[in-house]
């Protein structure tokens, strides 16, 4: 009995840290990956890679997504998005993004360059980054929603959930953060304050089909544990969802998805990296697990 409530545990403590959680340092709250002095250079290297592709795209603004913790037992190669800005004040191609900050015990929009990005993974031996390029019509206005830090703080919540349910005001997560912000510049929705813009931004995403990822839970130990960890809550989800021990949460498979469908032109590259070598693939479909290259995929020896 013991042992499969501390399963439960672990797996909702998985689930807890879908999204950034950083105390003061820029760690995260609870566990900080150790990295070797070559697993930092094989991560400065591929985000080299990455940054490089996109000054070649012709693209200012881009979504990007990226793995971070395993959370293979729910079916999710990617936790964590944001949106890629050549032209951010920080650096070029930094991420603005939400992150949880621990200390202050509230979300916040931060801005992190690519590698910073990627060394938040959870694993640094293989790792993954999605980056979807968009057409001028709609890389314009989110590129213009982005930039402003008045509209990116507009859609941010006041407070964070990792497993915030869609559509929900109550609270929200790093991809949900995206995804309102996403409505407020295709969708031209406004409020007279954030909250009320909030839900205009979600009413815009379910008008438009807005299908978010579902993470079936199958446990009842599970969903008995997700009160006792952190960043996690279910009074925002409806019964029947829990009922069903699923959770409806925007995640970056979840984001591509609403943007294949509403914008076909939009292109997608996907990045890996494994045993010095670097896997970049075109298109829509995922480079299958263990970034294991496919026909017409470039390969690139970090040797």
């Amino acid at each position: 009995m013991h042992r499969l409530a501390a399963t439960a545990l672990a797996a909702a403590a998985g689930l807890a840290l879908t999204c950034e959680a950083r105390a003061g340092d820029f760690h995260l709250c609870d566990r900080q990956a150790r990295l070797s002095a070559a697993q930092q250079d094989t991560l400065y290297r591929f985000a080299d890679i990455i940054k490089r592709s996109l000054d070649q795209s012709g693209h200012s603004v881009a979504l990007v997504a990226r793995s971070g913790l395993d959370l293979g037992r729910f079916g999710i190669r990617y936790s964590h998005a944001g949106i890629a800005l050549a032209r951010s004040e920080n650096a070029p191609w930094s991420v603005r993004q939400l992150y949880y900050a621990c200390d202050e015990g509230k979300p916040r929009v931060y801005d992190q360059g690519i590698s910073g990005f990627l060394l938040g993974t959870d694993n640094p031996a293989i790792g993954y980054l999605s980056v979807v390029l968009l057409p001028d019509e709609q890389a314009r206005p989110l590129e213009q929603a982005a930039l402003d830090k008045r509209q990116a703080l507009r859609v941010l919540g006041s407070q964070y959930s990792a497993n915030a349910y869609a559509f929900d005001v109550r609270y929200q997560n790093c991809n949900q953060w995206v995804m309102e912000l996403l409505a407020a510049a295709w969708g031209g929705v406004s409020g007279a304050d954030g909250l009320d813009e909030r839900r205009a931004a979600q009413d815009w995403l379910q008008a438009q089909a807005y299908e978010p990822s579902v993470v079936d839970v199958g446990s009842a130990w599970l969903m008995w544990a997700v009160p006792f960890v952190p960043f996690v809550h279910t009074d925002d989800h409806p019964v029947h969802d829990l009922a069903q021990k699923q959770f409806r949460i925007s995640m970056p498979a979840a984001i591509e998805a609403f943007v294949q469908r509403e914008i076909p032109q939009a292109q997608r590259i996907e990045f890996c990296h494994v045993e010095q070598r670097v896997v970049v693939h075109r298109g829509w479909s995922q480079i299958p697990e263990g970034c294991l290259p496919s026909a017409g995929d470039t390969v690139i020896d970090l040797d």
